[in-house]
């Protein structure tokens, strides 16, 4: 980056105003997004998986972040390690993109071959003065929190993981993800840049016109609503959900489940939001019907009516514990105006498809509700790009948490500037 181009940049970090959404060079310049790859996706904690994708010894999953390549892997001793998907000869990428079975890292070039541990095991023809120990696979620092793995590429890792690894766990052991297994992925392109797409998660301003199946189990007054605009019948709907959510956490918390809303999604590098919250009708599940999709509950807890405990992670991932199933999304950034969004349903490891569960009624309203996002993260970049966009107010009642991404964003920008 030219001195020119760092100066423009911080500058348009610095006039950043409050409330109003970004400039338009934060969606669409090149330069900005080489910038976030660097800064945001090169040092902080990134979402990239669970554990039941690597649940055997053997078992590696490769995710590519950025121009980055990482091998998540499960050792024969049962942990799970990630390596940069770097031969350390030449430099060759060793296994491509996606899940797979190994016994050994072995490099396709020359046949340099690794152990799970990511220790040097074959070479040839390298001399006597050849030093194997120094020569193992780069390790990536990785936590898993709950059965969730976050990776971090810097060589100095953000400490505060360590923070929202102390406040998550209890909240996400009584649905035991490490007990849970892949029933369905999907990954989604959307055609936008990655921050239109968390922005676009963090609000539900949109969802009542756009999101027709999940606005079924989402009760209307959670999305965020104007008190002044609202009719006396309209405050009384928005009391008695006020009093429900009280009385649900009371209710779970009671029971061992921890419930209430934890903020830390801004003033710090890894920033967390979570909350569990009624469902609507029967309070089961983000089905059609609103009852469980899975007959076999993914935890301990036999409550049925455990509502869903949302958690949010800057910079890229939002997830939906049930009691009969899981959900997690992670958002990589493939250019200045492309993003993959994939998401991962689980269900109890013992649960058959077609007996215990179906698919389809497992699936079909996230499905539904990941291409309605895309389709709108899509028209946001073409607004985006349009010479007549300027920065746009939020509504303090429903984009709050928009907002808050927004200044953690900038936040990081001007810790990595300065």
């Amino acid at each position: 980056m030219t001195a020119d181009q760092d100066k423009s940049i911080k500058s348009l970090v610095e006039q950043r105003i409050p409330g109003k959404s970004l400039d338009a060079a934060f969606y669409t310049s090149d330069d900005i997004f080489k910038l976030d790859m660097r800064e945001i996706f090169g040092r902080h904690w990134i979402f990239v998986a669970v554990e039941p994708e690597v649940a055997e010894p053997g078992d590696a999953l490769v995710v590519n972040v950025g121009l980055s390549s990482v091998i998540l892997v499960r050792d024969d001793n049962g942990d799970i390690r990630a390596f940069h998907n770097v031969c350390r000869h030449r430099g060759a990428r060793m296994i491509p993109e996606g899940a797979t079975m190994i016994g050994n890292i072995v490099c396709p070039y020359h046949s340099w071959t690794y152990g799970l541990d990511g220790k040097l095991k074959f070479y040839e023809h390298m001399g006597a003065e050849f030093k194997p120990g120094c020569n193992s696979l780069k390790p990536v620092a990785l936590r898993s929190i709950g059965g969730l793995l976050f990776i971090c590429l810097s060589d100095n890792p953000p400490t505060d993981i360590d923070d929202m690894a102390r406040v998550m766990e209890p909240y996400l052991a009584p649905h035991n993800l490490r007990e849970a297994r892949i029933a369905h992925q999907a990954d989604l392109i959307e055609e936008g840049n990655w921050k239109l797409t968390m922005e676009n998660n963090r609000e539900c301003y949109h969802c009542g016109p756009n999101h027709p199946e999940l606005t079924i189990p989402l009760f209307a007054y959670g999305f965020g609503f104007s008190p002044t605009e609202l009719d006396e019948q309209g405050r009384a709907e928005a009391q008695r959900y006020t009093d429900l959510v009280d009385a649900s956490c009371s209710r779970w918390e009671g029971a061992g489940v921890p419930s209430r809303e934890v903020d830390e999604l801004t003033g710090r590098p890894t920033g967390f939001r979570t909350q569990r919250l009624p469902i609507d009708q029967s309070g089961e599940s983000y089905t059609m019907d609103t009852r469980a999709a899975c007959r076999i509950p993914v935890g301990a807890v036999q409550d049925k009516a455990l509502g869903a405990l949302s958690f949010w992670t800057q910079p890229n991932s939002w997830h939906h514990f049930m009691g009969d199933h899981i959900i997690t999304f992670t958002a990589l950034p493939l250019s200045a105006n492309r993003t993959l969004v994939r998401t991962t349903w689980l269900v109890h490891k013992d649960a058959v498809e077609g007996v215990d569960y179906d698919l389809e009624r497992l699936t079909e309203v996230w499905k539904a509700t990941n291409q309605q996002d895309a389709d709108l993260v899509a028209i946001a970049q073409q607004g985006a790009e349009d010479p007549a966009y300027e920065p746009g107010f939020y509504s303090p009642y429903t984009e709050g948490l928009v907002e808050k991404f927004a200044a953690w964003y900038i936040e990081r920008l001007k810790d990595s500037l300065a």
